[in-house]
């Protein structure tokens, strides 16, 4: 299989919508009652009128939650390739993309995390471009609107306003306009929103939207580790991936190296940021897929010994599969 994807031949893409389908056979053989699926947050459920009353099925959440994930892995494909992160083109990141996306039975339904990974997806692609232009000014602004964009579907994904600054210090000199650029992308767009709420004599909602903000970091944690064991093979790669990484560090090209660091810290805010959701549910991790799908597939695509990288990817896919099914 990965022999298969370190190529970009069109074949592919059919392997890898197969591919997708079969990731998700255990939610589709198992019987589940109607999925209710609700993408904005209250605040802004107030200023767009959807009927999300009516369930889907489980066939056609889960359905639908494959079509999308399939067309990310596309496009994030096309972005990791267009940036040159791996040691060739292929189509490895849409399929680690594909299985990153499939690990547990909360990442295959569709959920606003599934929506804002399109969102995360963009921002990362503007991330990556902008060291390499004179000025930033603009992507910043436009990376503070999807920010804000996002935070409409999933209060989350605020905490990625850190991204702005930590990006700027990793790929430009310090440059004040370009600091405050997008944070005022930010802004405009809740600026709005507060103009809404107050024409409409609720402006006290509208401060309140902040208020997960000061929660605290939870000090005690509940976790069933019987669930998450299909992390091991995980988790393993990963090491693989930043041991080959460290060895290839320092004869990268210097845009590589910070492209890497910078997804790093994207994976960390991503994961961390679920202490701002008392209520958050797994599905919350899947904006950790895309920077941890690229790690997962640089270490595939710089594997010399088949039999290895051929037996790792295996060893996840079936545990995946057992967890799924057990």
């Amino acid at each position: 299989m990965i022999n298969q994807f370190r190529n970009l031949h069109p074949l592919n893409l059919v392997i890898l919508a197969a591919y997708t389908i079969f990731m998700r056979l255990a939610m589709l053989l198992k019987v589940h009652p109607p999925l209710n699926f609700e993408f904005l947050e209250p605040y802004t459920r107030l200023l767009v009128k959807i009927p999300l009353q009516n369930a889907l099925t489980t066939e056609a959440n889960v359905f639908f939650a494959a079509v999308i994930v399939f067309v990310q892995a596309i496009l994030f494909n096309r972005i990791i390739n267009n940036h040159n992160l791996l040691a060739r083109p292929s189509y490895l990141p849409a399929l680690l993309y594909v299985t990153g996306s499939s690990l547990f039975l909360q990442f295959m339904v569709l959920s606003p995390p599934l929506i804002c990974n399109f969102l995360l997806i963009w921002m990362m692609d503007k991330f990556l471009k902008i060291g390499k232009t004179p000025s930033a000014m603009m992507a910043m602004f436009d990376i503070g609107i999807i920010i804000a964009l996002g935070t409409l579907l999933y209060f989350p994904f605020i905490v990625l306003l850190i991204m702005l600054w930590l990006s700027l210090m990793l790929y430009r000199s310090f440059n004040w306009r370009e600091w405050l650029t997008g944070l005022i992308g930010f802004l405009v767009i809740f600026f709005f929103i507060a103009v809404f709420y107050y024409w409409n004599d609720n402006l006290n909602f509208f401060y309140r939207i902040w208020t997960p903000l000061v929660n605290k970091f939870p000090s005690e944690w509940q976790i069933k580790y019987n669930d998450y064991i299909v992390l091991v093979p995980v988790g393993i790669i990963m090491i693989l991936a930043t041991l080959q990484l460290r060895e290839n560090f320092f004869r990268s090209f210097i845009s590589t190296r910070k492209a890497f660091q910078m997804l790093f810290f994207m994976f960390v805010i991503a994961a961390l940021s679920f202490y701002t959701k008392p209520d958050f549910r797994l599905f919350h991790f899947l904006l950790c897929v895309p920077p941890g799908a690229v790690l997962l597939a640089y270490y595939f695509s710089n594997a010399k010994k088949r039999w290895i990288y051929e037996s790792l990817f295996a060893i996840l896919v079936l545990s995946i599969q057992y967890f799924l099914f057990v």
